[in-house]
C-alpha cells in the first residue's frame, strides 16, 4: 500500500527562463519572489489579453485562453440552483457567512463518494474526498507532498511520461525543478493529423521519482491516454509504491470532454483530481481530490496552512447536481456534444483555410483545444505569437509545454495550442488570420533561402 509522508522541499530556486525585472524599489523581497517575477507564458498571455481588450483597434480573436464556453443551458440550470438556495430558509447565508473546514464541505464530500460508488462500483467514502480552492492549488499542494527534498535528504522528482502537458504544473514548480519528462512517440495518422503516445519502451523509474502525473484528456493536445495504457502507468505506481496522478480537468466521469472510448478506475495508490470549471462554473474555483485517506489527511493539514479553509460556493451550488446524477447527464448529453460541434467547427475552418501551407494537427480525443504543429517553420512558435499579438490573435506558443523535458528538441517551437470555445465566426477569423502569418513565415524562409 502506499505510503505517504508530509515533505516539505527546501526552497532553492534555479530558474532558466528570462532573467527576472524587479520592481522599481527598496523593499526587498525573498528568493520565491524569483519565481512570480519572472516572466511566463501564462503571465505575458493574461498581460497582453488585458492591455488588447483595454485598447481594441479592431475585433480581438481569442484562441488562447482556458476559459470554458458559456452555454446557455449549462447557465440556465445553474441560475435555478442558485435561486433555490435564495429561497431556501437561510441556506444563502449559511453559505456565505460560515467556514467550511479545510476538507471542504462533507456533504459534498459525500455526494461525490456516492456517485463513484454507485455509478462505477468503488468503494470510496468522505474520507477519501477534500474539496480544494480550484485545481491549480490541489496541485501546488500535491507537488510539495510528492516531490522535493525529502528526509532522508534525497531530492525527488515526479515523472511526466507524456509532453507536451499542462502550462501550470510548470508555474506550481517554485523551486529547483521538480518534473522530469521524456520525448513522446508519435503517430502521424494521416496526412495532416498525429498523435503523442507514451513511450514505454523508454520510461524509467528509478529511485529519484516519487509519483507519476498526467492529464486525461490532455491539455494542451487534447490527446486521450488510452485505458491500457492507465493500467500500465497504474501497474508501475504499485510496483514502485508511487503514487499516479490523473488530472481529469476534462474528463471523466465529468464534465465528460471525452471524444474515444475511456473508463474511469481508481485505486489506492491512484490520485484524481477533478474540477468544476468546465462544467461551467470557472469563478467557483472548485477543485476536486480522490485519493487514500492518508493522502487525504496531509492534504487537509497543508490546506489549512495554505488557505485556512476551501470555499464552499461551488460544493454547494453544486451539491444538488451530484446527488441526484443530474452532473452526469449535463456532461454526457449537453456539454460533451456543445464542444465536439464546435471542435468540427474548428477543424473545419483549418481545413478550409491552411491549404497552402504544411500543417499536422493533433488527433482531437477531448478537451477544448487543438494543438497544430508546423514542421521545420523558419521562426519559433513565441514570435509567430508576436505576430499575432500585432493582428488582435492570441494563441500559447507550444513551447510553454513541455515541463521536465530537459532535451533539446525543436519540435517545441513548431507548435501552438489554440482554443476552440469562443464564437464559431471569431474562431474561424482567427484561424485564418493564424494561416496567413505562418505563410508569411514560409514564404520569408523560403525567399532568405533563395
Amino acid at each position: 500500500m502506499l505510503q505517504v509522508r508530509l515533505e516539505l522541499p527546501h526552497t532553492n530556486p534555479t530558474i532558466s527562463k528570462k532573467p527576472a525585472t524587479r520592481f522599481h524599489s527598496a523593499m526587498k523581497f525573498s528568493k520565491w519572489s524569483d519565481r512570480i517575477d519572472n516572466e511566463s507564458g501564462i503571465i505575458n498571455l493574461m498581460k497582453d489579453l488585458g492591455n488588447a481588450k483595454q485598447t481594441p483597434t479592431q475585433p480581438l480573436h481569442m484562441l488562447g485562453g482556458g476559459n470554458p464556453a458559456r452555454i446557455p443551458a449549462i447557465e440556465q440550470y445553474f441560475r435555478k440552483e442558485m435561486e433555490n438556495i435564495l429561497q431556501n430558509g437561510r441556506e444563502f447565508e449559511t453559505l456565505i457567512g460560515d467556514y467550511a473546514g479545510p476538507q471542504g464541505s462533507i456533504r459534498f464530500a459525500h455526494a461525490i463518494a456516492n456517485l463513484f460508488n454507485s455509478k462505477f462500483g468503488w468503494n470510496i467514502s468522505s474520507e477519501n474526498v477534500a474539496v480544494t480552492n480550484g485545481s491549480q492549488m490541489a496541485f501546488t499542494i500535491l507537488f510539495k507532498l510528492f516531490s522535493g527534498q525529502f528526509s532522508d535528504g534525497q531530492f525527488k522528482r515526479i515523472l511526466l511520461p507524456l509532453v507536451p502537458e499542462y502550462i501550470g504544473y510548470s508555474e506550481a514548480d517554485e523551486d529547483t525543478a521538480r518534473f522530469t519528462s521524456q520525448k513522446p512517440a508519435i503517430l502521424h495518422t494521416s496526412d495532416h493529423a498525429f498523435k503523442y503516445k507514451i513511450n514505454f519502451s523508454n520510461l524509467e523509474i528509478d529511485e529519484n521519482i516519487s509519483a507519476i502525473c498526467v492529464s486525461r484528456p490532455t491539455n494542451p493536445t487534447g490527446n486521450l491516454i488510452i485505458d491500457s495504457e492507465v493500467s500500465q502507468l497504474e501497474s508501475l505506481a504499485v510496483k514502485h509504491d508511487i503514487p499516479l496522478i490523473i488530472d481529469g480537468a476534462y474528463g471523466l466521469p465529468f464534465p465528460a470532454m471525452v471524444y474515444a472510448d475511456a473508463t474511469v478506475s481508481w485505486n489506492e495508490n491512484v490520485i484524481l483530481t477533478l474540477s468544476l470549471s468546465k462544467l461551467g462554473l470557472p469563478g467557483t474555483r472548485t477543485g476536486i481530490v480522490i485519493a487514500a485517506p492518508e493522502v487525504i489527511e496531509y492534504f487537509v493539514r497543508a490546506n489549512a496552512i495554505t488557505t485556512l479553509a476551501s470555499g464552499k460556493f461551488g460544493s454547494v451550488l453544486a451539491l444538488n447536481c451530484v446527488e441526484s446524477e443530474a452532473i452526469l447527464d449535463l456532461s454526457e448529453n449537453i456539454i460533451r456534444p456543445y464542444y465536439q460541434r464546435a471542435g468540427r467547427h474548428a477543424l473545419d475552418a483549418i481545413q478550409t483555410h491552411f491549404t497552402s501551407i504544411p500543417y499536422k494537427v493533433h488527433e482531437s480525443e477531448g478537451a477544448f483545444f487543438l494543438w497544430l504543429w508546423f514542421q521545420d517553420m523558419p521562426i519559433s512558435s513565441e514570435q509567430l505569437y508576436e505576430n499575432l499579438k500585432k493582428r488582435n490573435v492570441f494563441i500559447v506558443p507550444g513551447n510553454h509545454f513541455f515541463p521536465g523535458l530537459e532535451q533539446d528538441w525543436p519540435h517545441r517551437f513548431e507548435c501552438i495550442r489554440i482554443s476552440y470555445t469562443g464564437r464559431e465566426q471569431t474562431v474561424e477569423k482567427g484561424l485564418q488570420i493564424v494561416a496567413q502569418e505562418v505563410d508569411r513565415a514560409y514564404c520569408s524562409g523560403s525567399d532568405q533561402a533563395s
